[in-house]
């Protein structure tokens, strides 16, 4: 009989993350040990399977704190595409605040578009910001959830 597979942990880029209550919600249904990772500090359920790591605010600090911890296997959600590259690097599952998946096929893509983008405002150019935070964005993201936590139980 194969061994059950474990669940798969869910590290939360937590400073600006507005889909916090969504994966309280996903993550109470599957049992899921969810770790929030910020600058400061902020109120989280009472629930043991919660943890909220503090870290240095240093550029980075809290990138580099889930980069150093993930596994393959794990679900990491952050709006952030270079800590989105470093995690399917190391075999995770990574999921955007509005519900977009990056995979391998497509962070590539994403990294370029925030280079040029970045280049752009280095040389004084106007950028459009990112589009605002919308109810589809939030259903998005929790279906989006949902299925990166019933593929890594596959």
């Amino acid at each position: 009989m194969p061994e059950p597979i474990a669940p798969p942990h869910v590290y939360v880029d937590a400073d600006a993350c507005p889909v916090k209550p969504e994966v309280f919600r996903v993550a109470e249904r599957h049992s899921l040990h969810v770790t929030l990772v910020a600058a400061a500090w902020m109120r989280v359920p009472p629930d043991p399977r919660i943890h909220l790591e503090v870290v240095a605010h240093g550029f980075d600090a809290a990138d580099d704190w889930i980069a150093t911890r993930v596994a393959a296997g794990d679900i990491v959600v952050t709006a952030d595409i270079p800590l989105a590259s470093r995690c399917l690097a190391q075999g995770a599952a990574v999921i955007g605040t509005s519900g977009r998946a990056f995979t391998a096929d497509n962070i590539g893509d994403a990294l370029a578009t925030r280079e040029l983008l970045a280049g752009l405002r280095g040389a004084g150019e106007a950028t459009p910001g990112p589009p605002a935070f919308s109810a589809k964005d939030r259903s998005r993201f929790l279906q989006a959830l949902e299925l990166a936590v019933q593929a890594a139980r596959r």
